[in-house]
C-alpha cells in the first residue's frame, strides 16, 4: 500500500467483473490501478468507464504492476490458474464463486495462498446480503423454532455459462445461505437435470439435500424462466419466513404460522390438527448493495483487519457439494453422499 490506499486490480470484465470494478473504484482508501481482459470491446469498455486506470489485454501485465489485492471474474476453467500468480505475485485474492472447477483444484488454490501468507476470499455475494445476516440471526435465536426445511427457487433466462450447466452457475448462492443458517454443509444430495438448449449440459435442475439433524432444502434452478425469480422459505416449527430477494420492497417477510397435532387422542374423529394464523412481519433491512458489502470487507481483509467470512475452504465446501451433484446426476438421480474433508 501507498499512503494507506490498497491498489487493486481486476481480471476479467465480462457480466460481472465491471461491477467489481465499479465498487472498488467508489471505495475510499482504494485505487482502481488496472483491469485486465482478453476482449478488445471490453477493454474499450472499461477504458472509457476508468480512463485513470490501466486497461491491459494480459493479466501478467497487470500482476507486474505490484498491486495489493486482485479480483478474479473470469470463467470457471481459469480460477485455478490465475489466483495461483496472483497469490504468487504477492496479491491479496477475491475469487467469483465457484472457486474452482474441482476440490483437487480448489484446495490447490487454497495451498497456494497459504504458503504465499496472502488472503484468499471467494465471492459469495449473498452471505454479505443484509437479508441473509438477519435471516440468519433469526435463526440463530430460536425465533423461527426448529427447522424444518428450507426450499429455495433461483430461476431466470440466461445467462448461460460457456463451461459449467445451472447447478454449479446458480446453486453456490443457496449453498452458501444454508451452510450460513444450518452451520454445516449437507450429509447427502440427489439431482435431477435437463438439458434444452445444449443437450448433456442441465440448464434446469432440482436437488434435494439433506443435512445432519433432519433438515431437509430442496432447490429448484433453472436458466429458461420466463422471469427472474429469487425466493427462499425457511419453515420451522414457531414460524415461517420468505426471502424474495427480486422484491423492490418487504424483501423478508415473517409468518407466525404453524401446525400443531394434539399430544393424545384415542379415536380418528379426537384427533384434529390446530392451524396458527398470527401476524406477518416486515423488518426493516439495510439497503446497501450485497457487493458492496462484500467489496468493503474484501478491502478489510486485505489491509489485515478482520478474516474472510468467505475463505477458500468455504468455497472448498460448495464446491464439494457441487461435486456430489454431478455424481447424483450421473447415477440418474440417485443419492450422493458428500465428502468434506
Amino acid at each position: 500500500m501507498t499512503d494507506g490506499v490498497l491498489r487493486v486490480g481486476v481480471i476479467g470484465c465480462g457480466y460481472w467483473g465491471p461491477k467489481l470494478a465499479r465498487n472498488f473504484d467508489e471505495l475510499p482508501g482504494v485505487e482502481l490501478v488496472a483491469v485486465a481482459d482478453l476482449s478488445p470491446e471490453r477493454r474499450a469498455h472499461m477504458a472509457a468507464k476508468y480512463p485513470r486506470a490501466e486497461v491491459l489485454a494480459e493479466h501478467r501485465a497487470l500482476l507486474g504492476l505490484g498491486l495489493d489485492a486482485v479480483a478474479i471474474a473470469t470463467p470457471v476453467a481459469t480460477h485455478v490458474p490465475l489466483a495461483i500468480e496472483a497469490l504468487d505475485a504477492g496479491c491479496h485474492v477475491l475469487v467469483e464463486k465457484p472457486l474452482a472447477a474441482s476440490s483437487a483444484g480448489a484446495r490447490a488454490v487454497v495451498a497456494a495462498g497459504a504458503a504465499a501468507g496472502r488472503m484468499l476470499m471467494v465471492g459469495h455475494t449473498f452471505a454479505y446480503h443484509p437479508a441473509v445476516a438477519y435471516i440468519r440471526e433469526q435463526v440463530a435465536t430460536g425465533q423461527l423454532g426448529t427447522i424444518y426445511y428450507v426450499d429455495a427457487v433461483r430461476a431466470n433466462l440466461g445467462i448461460h455459462q460457456p463451461d459449467v450447466h445451472v447447478a454449479w452457475d446458480l446453486a453456490p448462492h443457496d449453498l452458501t445461505i444454508l451452510e450460513m443458517l444450518i452451520g454445516r454443509p449437507p450429509s447427502r444430495v440427489r439431482a435431477h437435470g435437463v438439458g434444452h438448449v445444449r443437450p448433456g449440459v442441465p440448464d434446469v435442475a432440482w436437488l434435494t439435500l439433506d443435512y445432519p439433524g433432519g433438515i431437509t432444502a430442496s432447490l429448484h434452478l433453472s436458466w429458461l424462466a420466463p422471469s427472474k425469480v429469487r425466493q427462499l422459505t425457511v419453515v420451522g416449527d414457531r414460524r415461517m419466513l420468505v426471502f424474495d430477494d427480486a422484491a423492490t420492497l418487504d424483501k423478508v417477510r415473517i409468518f407466525d404460522r404453524g401446525v400443531e397435532a394434539p399430544p393424545h387422542t384415542d379415536s380418528y374423529g379426537e384427533f384434529q390438527l390446530s392451524y396458527r394464523y398470527g401476524d406477518v412481519v416486515t423488518p426493516r433491512l439495510d439497503g446497501t448493495e450485497p457487493l458492496r458489502l462484500e467489496c468493503e470487507h474484501f478491502v478489510a481483509v486485505a489491509r489485515g483487519e478482520v478474516a474472510p467470512l468467505t475463505d477458500g475452504c468455504a468455497g472448498l465446501r460448495v464446491v464439494q457439494v457441487l461435486e456430489a451433484v454431478d455424481r447424483s446426476l450421473a447415477a440418474d438421480g440417485g443419492w450422493a453422499r458428500v465428502e468434506v474433508v
